[in-house]
């Protein structure tokens, strides 16, 4: 039955509408205001979340959702509905019409624990529609907290202290956005989840999140209609909204990386010896590496050890015998790992002319752009990206990895990925509507593919995948702007976007333009690296001085003492969707402090971290959540829920707490 509410109407109220044994609560209220104006307003709910849309002076709607009589989100669908809107009963919610827009409110799901409800419409070329979500209520007389969003640069948590303008919400090296799901969460236990098919665009101050959807490059947009789909899931608290949520929309992964790589540290030549590098750097490396008896999960081949970019061969003056150095390698203990791009530069012949006459490149729709694009080891228009869209370009390359691996290469570390380095409005394969960012899911499929060994530094919608994620590249500084104090956000935001098995990016940083690695710098990286799933060195501690040394072997030693809770962790993650670094909120997610602390973190439910982050610091101050607590330096017992002022931490110490009830299993 559908019920048409116009001006005519002053008020309806109590259809029940029957589904299956659940019964559909629905209200239509038209509400009289001081100047006879007649607004409109519609109620539906389930069991204890009622979904109100109600009609404003202005002629938009705000979609309310209200539990236990309190509201807990607003989102303003910001369109001219005009007068004459309709709002229209259907059988599990409401359509909402007018002015040449059609919504769908649907309820998908309604239980005791977990509410799940789409908003829906189709949109015309040229349309371009926002929907606004208000973040900077308050609930209760509480601040709510938001997390999810990007990966970025400057990586802020919560993170409704972001600002974006206009910002298209793909993959793209741009802020070091590698990690871009369209997901958001908050303390008050709501979720929210935009179809990957959406062109989307987002605006982001500090009170409100705008979502808008407009066919505009860099998404494909030459289709006439479009979609413009999201879902909003309400549980009782973040927790319980986050596990719902992999369940529901983000998925979670079907197996676990690379043991080794979780025990011991993987060790890389790019920021020691940076580019090129020869056979003779890697043994060297190694050497070394051994002589100071530091384990290995890998020894990894960075940036350059092709004879040209883009052709997958080994440069036969810097690497003269390939076969002979990898079994030298593994002879000393090592496993081999060989550093890939996407890429092809234009001289790198005759690679790039098989490429081009085979149509494996990615060709832009605008012909005055063609296959150009340019990345960081290429001028402007000298390289192309290569089209993982199309499957026969796909086995080439794989074929031209394999050829590696008879050569001894153990496994890869994948770099690159985002669509954003492919020519502007890229013409390629597949779905249209998932344009452009196909070009990474499948990328990162391809790279999944070849074993738990690879490491990848981008995603979308590849959380199912079983490898480690890399953080994009950090600079070496204390501050949140791509430094230290940007490692723990950043692994919490991987981990609420369903990324669990992060990889951080080199102990100490990059190392780029006139960065220092101070000793301290180091050593404070290094601990707070310590409880997350992967350690990689590039910068080595013998590098620094003695002290370093023994601290690294002190660090790298805790690291592998609870590397077998960290793999425990990664198979619950397997099994049950949950992170394996959560932030410390998720042992109280109702606890106003812990909600807001960026700078402590936790490995699984039963050890929290918090490593000093910032310069010539000798004491921090630590908050645990509820529960009672050994300090893992100390012994000492604190009973949760509150601070500990001036824990003292000289550089040799790293903060760390462990549940009372621990058990290793």
């Amino acid at each position: 039955m559908a019920l048409k509410v116009t001006r005519k109407c002053i008020f309806y109220t109590a259809l029940a509408v029957i589904i299956g044994t659940a019964a559909l609560a629905i209200t239509l209220v038209l509400l009289l205001r001081d100047d006879e104006e007649i607004m409109k307003r519609y109620e539906f709910s389930n069991s204890d979340l009622v979904i109100q849309v109600q009609e404003q002076p202005d002629h938009r709607y705000i979609l309310s959702l209200i539990s236990d009589g309190i509201p807990i989100q607003r989102i303003t669908f910001d369109h001219d509905f005009t007068d004459d809107s309709v709002l229209v009963s259907t059988d599990r919610g409401i359509r909402l019409e007018g002015n040449g827009q059609r919504i769908e409110i649907t309820d998908i799901e309604d239980t005791d624990q977990f509410s799940f409800i789409s908003i829906t419409r189709k949109l015309r070329k040229g349309q371009i529609i926002s929907d606004v979500v208000h973040t900077g209520d308050h609930v209760r007389g509480k601040e709510i907290q938001w997390y999810g969003g990007p990966e970025q640069m400057e990586q802020l948590y919560p993170v409704q202290k972001l600002r974006f303008e206009d910002y298209a919400y793909i993959p793209k090296e741009l802020h070091s956005a590698a990690i871009s799901e369209r997901y958001w969460l908050n303390s008050a236990g709501v979720f929210l989840y935009v179809e990957k098919e959406v062109p989307l665009f987002i605006d982001q101050d500090e009170a409100t999140l705008r979502l808008t959807a407009k066919k505009e490059l860099p998404y494909y947009s030459y289709d006439e209609i479009f979609e413009f789909n999201y879902r909003i899931g309400v549980a009782k608290n973040a927790k319980e909204a986050h596990v719902k949520a992999v369940d529901k929309v983000l998925n979670q992964p079907v197996g676990i990386p690379d043991e080794r790589m979780v025990r011991h540290p993987i060790w890389s030549t790019w920021v020691r010896y940076r580019r090129p590098i020869s056979q003779q750097t890697v043994l060297d490396f190694a050497s070394e590496i051994k002589e100071r008896g530091f384990k290995n999960a890998q020894l990894d081949i960075d940036d350059f050890w092709e004879s040209c970019y883009g052709s997958l061969v080994f440069d036969s003056i810097s690497f003269p015998n390939v076969t002979e150095l990898t079994e030298q390698l593994k002879e000393m203990g090592f496993r081999v790992t060989l550093w890939i791009h996407p890429f092809i530069n234009k001289n790198c012949q005759p690679w790039y002319t098989e490429a081009l006459s085979k149509g494996f490149l990615v060709k832009s729709h605008n012909e005055s752009i063609g296959y150009n694009t340019k990345w960081w080891n290429s001028v402007e228009n000298e390289a192309s990206y290569i089209n993982f869209n199309n499957p026969a370009a796909v086995e080439w390359f794989r074929l031209r990895l394999k050829e590696l691996q008879e050569q001894g290469i153990d496994s890869f570390k994948f770099d690159a990925g985002e669509p954003s380095w492919a020519p502007a409005d890229p013409d390629v394969e597949g779905s249209k509507v998932l344009s452009p960012t196909s070009l990474t899911t499948n990328y990162v499929r391809m790279c999944a593919e070849l074993g738990p060994m690879i490491e990848i530094r981008t995603g979308w919608t590849t959380q199912d995948l079983p490898v480690f994620v890399r953080m994009i590249d950090l600079d070496t500084r204390w501050g949140m702007n791509n430094g230290l104090q940007s490692l723990i956000p950043t692994m919490l935001q991987m981990n609420l976007n369903g990324y669990p098995f992060v990889l951080p990016d080199m102990i100490g940083g990059n190392v780029y333009g006139d960065d220092i690695l101070t000793k301290e710098l180091f050593v404070r990286w290094l601990q707070a690296n310590t409880f997350m799933p992967s350690m990689q060195f590039s910068k080595t501690p013998w590098d620094i001085d003695e002290e370093s040394i023994e601290l690294t072997r002190v660090f790298t030693q805790l690291h592998e003492d609870y590397s077998d809770y960290i793999l425990q962790r990664m198979r619950i993650t397997v099994t049950e969707g949950t992170p394996v670094n959560p932030p410390i909120w998720w042992l109280d997610p109702d606890d106003e402090e812990a909600l807001k602390i960026s700078d402590e973190y936790l490995l699984g439910e039963d050890i929290l971290v918090a490593p000093v982050l910032t310069e010539f610091a000798t004491t921090r101050d630590v908050y645990l959540p509820g529960g009672t607590w050994r300090d893992g330096n100390t012994n000492h017992i604190y009973e949760g829920g509150q601070w500990i002022r001036m824990y003292p931490a000289p550089i040799n110490i790293l903060p760390y707490f462990i549940k009372s009830t621990f058990q290793m299993r």
